[in-house]
């Protein structure tokens, strides 16, 4: 299958990163959120950071402008008629995106396929709530989309063998190296990942150690290149305890128990970056620990 046009459903942080590399790649991109003031700040979000590559010669102004002219907002499902395939980038809720999906698949061509950039939810249900299920895949970027290689590539249960084929060319399209994760709780990387973060969180609540002494540690003392409390304000805690979430009910052992402070957190709103707030105050010069 030659993909065309790639519809791009939620413009926040995943979504417009993803739209960007569609752009990039020489796609027709339709970018759709709830607003028009959400896809209107995705579109800017994608002209600031395509800047940032010009800038730093990792691409040429002749490629953004290029890009830039294929992307374009979607006003409605509708705008998704023609498209190839569309791509779900909304919030890591399963309510949110089936009610997504319900309203999606009437508007699309009987062979367009759908993929769902969740990290943590079963394709197998996400696929049940459509109407094609054979032609539903999971595709689970890495934030930021722009930067980052790896692409997780999930099939569910009904996955036929031709979406499976196209969706790894798609990506490979893209200048995305492909993983493939069987469809359980989180996958691959977040099953790995967001543990050692909960872990991190539960090590800051029985005060082994600060904010800024866990980072350091893991920072000079594991060689990664950021802390883990800093990287759960970086993919936000809401997503972090949703993951959890998803692991503790889908696995039920306690051992992926959400930590009970990530939980406070999220519940006074602080989720990182996003807000300002999480485990770090951003709202000065430079980030200050919150505890």
């Amino acid at each position: 299958m030659n993909f065309r046009k790639v519809g791009v459903i939620g413009a926040g942080q995943m979504g417009n990163g993803i739209a960007h590399v569609c752009a990039l790649a020489g796609y027709e991109v339709a970018l759709y959120d709830v607003s028009r003031e959400r896809i209107e700040a995705g579109l800017a979000t994608i002209d600031g950071n395509m800047a940032r590559q010009v800038s730093s010669e990792r691409i040429t102004v002749e490629q953004r402008d290029k890009a830039l002219e294929l992307l374009g907002p979607a006003e409605s499902m509708e705008s998704f008629e023609d498209a190839d395939i569309v791509i779900e980038s909304a919030t890591e809720n399963e309510e949110v995106k089936r009610k997504i999906f319900s309203e999606l698949c009437p508007h699309l061509r009987e062979d367009a396929l759908i993929a769902t950039n969740t990290s943590s939810i079963s394709i197998t249900r996400l696929a049940a709530s459509t109407d094609r299920p054979e032609r539903f895949m999971g595709m689970h970027f890495m934030n930021p989309v722009p930067v980052m290689e790896l692409v997780e590539l999930v099939r569910g249960i009904a996955t036929d063998d031709p979406t499976f084929d196209a969706i790894q060319v798609f990506a490979s399209s893209l200048g995305k190296k492909v993983a493939n994760a069987e469809d359980f709780p989180a996958f691959i990387v977040n099953r790995i990942l967001l543990p050692m973060i909960n872990e991190a969180v539960y090590t800051l609540y029985e005060g082994v150690g600060s904010v800024e002494s866990i980072d350091k540690a893991m920072k000079l003392g594991a060689n990664h290149p950021m802390g883990p409390l800093q990287l759960a304000d970086f993919i936000g805690l809401d997503t972090c305890l949703s993951i959890m979430q998803v692991l503790y009910d889908g696995l039920a052992d306690s051992k992926y128990r959400p930590c009970p402070l990530l939980v406070k957190y999220v519940e006074a709103g602080w989720l990182g970056r996003k807000t300002q707030r999480g485990f770090y105050d951003y709202r000065g010069e430079k980030p200050v620990p919150t505890r």
